[in-house]
């Protein structure tokens, strides 16, 4: 169970994307649950084969809980598999989507050569032997109650006795289990009665996107306030674990339930108020001189389409991550009355919430990242922040955290250290003010940088020398 901060301490598993014998790969979602916050799509972090399901859908258990097992990819990839032409084949590999594509088509996999990487079995393989006639006619089969996707309750076929296998363990129909799409995406299909196997995706690996299903079925654009921005997912959609019921939570793709904010105020106060009752913290401003950064970003954003240009928003996130580096007493966490610096740098962005509150998504290693990556991976995570659909990858423990309100016009802002974290980082809005510039008096584009550090794990010397070079570095954006 993944942790959306030190204020998290549960979570509930609201549906699997696997079941046990299904292939997954290293950032294949697999499952997603739910926190108070928000709803986390949880990534697989290796190759493997799932082995067993230890958690259940719908039910609530306490973060760094097992939720199922992986075997070595090896086990699998590496084991003979005979074809029908008595050959032996080794290192067959395919995703459970493709793998379910095939049995619903009467088609060996065994009997496929893949043209994927390493001899990976790949759609187009499996579509290319339908199209020669090798493959069987598919077989419906009975769908269990609750599972079916895009089928309104009252249509989807009901198990039949003695048929095929238990009613916990029914596949979906063809249609339903190929159709890979965002849950917003889904939500429209179900909505506008639009088929999803018939939609051409247009997202990461052919995914649908919410835009492909408005095309599809001519479904109005809703206003842009009230449309809620959805990710991407890339999880193959497979049928339930073994021994889940029917009476589930929502279904694949539905939305989360709804956030109650006065439940995610009350997490918010429970950690601030610790932090600042067991931390000692100190403070520290500085002003910066942004006007090497903004003639930068101007010359810059000149070269580059609209839409991926850049804000002076990705160039403090840099610095700051950057200077995280070079300054390790103030990257890591106070454990056990000690402090355990940090071998990398994920940063935790501070988000705010379209209904009030804040939530604190990281960019892992974002010390590698340079302005235009770290601006898609601000844009995308706080995206799925504000949408309350969170991936694994944004929950990763952030060892140091940065907080801007310059969108805002606040001049300065001094942040509450989210422990066991020992730093926090504001900045302020990015302003004209009046400067002495080479004995002279001018006017230059600035910006005040805040730190809020714990005492115990540094003074303000080591405080002083991370803002010193947060500035060098905004400085020279072009060494970011």
């Amino acid at each position: 169970m993944p942790s959306l901060g030190a204020d998290m301490v549960e979570g509930t598993l609201l549906h699997w994307l696997v079941h046990p014998g299904d292939v997954v790969h290293k950032g294949d979602i697999v499952a997603e649950v739910d926190t108070t916050k928000a709803a986390i799509e949880v990534e697989c972090f290796d190759d493997g084969v799932v082995g067993s399901i230890l958690v259940p859908e719908g039910k609530t258990v306490r973060v760094g809980t097992p939720l199922a097992t992986i075997e070595p990819a090896e086990s699998v990839r590496g084991a003979p598999v005979s074809g029908p032409d008595g050959v032996r084949r080794v290192g067959l590999s395919a995703t459970p989507l493709i793998q379910r594509l095939a049995q619903d088509a009467g088609i060996d996999l065994a009997t496929l050569h893949g043209s994927g990487p390493g001899g990976r079995i790949v759609r187009a393989d499996v579509e290319n032997a339908i199209s020669t006639g090798l493959g069987a006619p598919p077989r419906s089969a009975p769908v269990a109650a609750g599972f079916a996707e895009g089928v309104p309750a009252g249509e989807r076929t009901a198990p039949q006795e003695g048929v095929g296998t238990p009613p916990s363990v029914q596949r979906p129909s063809p249609r339903t289990a190929v159709a890979r799409a965002s849950g917003y995406a889904r939500r429209l299909a179900l909505e506008s009665g639009v088929e999803l196997a018939d939609v051409s995706g247009s997202g990461p690996g052919g995914a649908v996107r919410a835009r492909d299903v408005r095309m599809a079925g001519v479904v109005p654009e809703p206003a842009p306030a009230t449309e809620q921005p959805a990710p991407t997912q890339t999880a193959d959609m497979a049928e339930p674990a073994p021994g889940l019921t029917a009476a589930r939570a929502p279904e694949i793709g539905a939305q989360a339930p709804p956030r109650d904010p006065g439940a995610v105020r009350k997490v918010i106060a429970a950690a601030m108020t610790r932090s600042k009752r067991t931390v000692p913290h100190y403070y520290l401003s500085s002003t910066i001189d942004m006007d090497a950064a903004q003639r930068w970003l101007e010359a810059t954003n000149l070269r580059v389409p609209v839409r991926a240009r850049l804000l002076s928003s990705a160039l403090v996130l840099c610095a700051t991550a950057r200077a995280a580096r070079r300054v390790r007493a103030l990257n890591g966490h106070w454990v056990d009355d000690e402090f355990h610096p940090a071998s990398a740098v994920h940063l935790g962005v501070v988000v705010s919430l379209r209904g009030g509150g804040i939530m604190v998504p990281t960019i892992p290693d974002a010390d590698a990242l340079a302005p235009p990556a770290m601006m898609d991976a601000m844009r995308e995570v706080v995206g799925r922040a504000r949408s309350a659909r969170l991936r694994s990858a944004d929950t990763v423990p952030a060892t140091i955290t940065v907080t801007n309100l310059g969108e805002l016009g606040v001049d300065s802002v001094f942040g509450v250290i989210a422990a066991p974290q020992v730093a926090i980082v504001g900045f302020g809005a990015v302003t004209a003010r009046p400067c002495a510039v080479d004995g002279m008096l001018g006017v230059r584009p600035q910006l005040t940088a805040t730190l809020s550090a714990d005492h115990r794990a540094s003074d303000g010397a080591i405080g002083a020398r991370f803002l010193n070079i947060v500035a060098e570095l905004l400085q020279h954006p072009e060494e970011l």
